[in-house]
């Protein structure tokens, strides 16, 4: 992951990567190039916000989406912001905060269902 394809700080690169743009804000939906699905900027830019609730722990087994408890304090959120490392772009980090919590950091993705 660079900062060509994600909008992260891109001092802080993920797993030994070279130092990159910090581009210090978000960019709009479409300036790097899309994930293989045609998706853009689904890791970094914002971090959005999961309808999960927050686990301590998830199954240490390779799980697709594993969720979290049915109810609880804290929600998900995944992707990663313009502001954070690269390692917190993966798709598998979770970061959990309160839902009333508000920042130019988070965001979400209407998705029909």
């Amino acid at each position: 992951i660079t900062p060509e394809q994600v909008n992260y700080h891109g001092e802080h690169p993920y797993t030994g990567g070279e130092k990159g743009l910090y581009r210090r804000k978000t960019v709009p939906v479409k300036s790097l190039p899309p994930n293989s699905w045609g998706l853009h900027e689904m890791h970094g830019n914002v971090w959005e916000w999961c309808a999960d609730w927050y686990a301590e722990e998830y199954p240490k087994q390779a799980i697709t989406n594993p969720l979290g408890p049915d109810q609880g304090t804290s929600r998900v959120l995944r992707g990663g912001s313009w502001d954070s490392i690269g390692g917190r772009t993966r798709s598998a980090y979770r970061l959990s905060l309160e839902p009333d919590n508000r920042d130019d950091y988070f965001g979400f993705r209407l998705a029909p269902g």
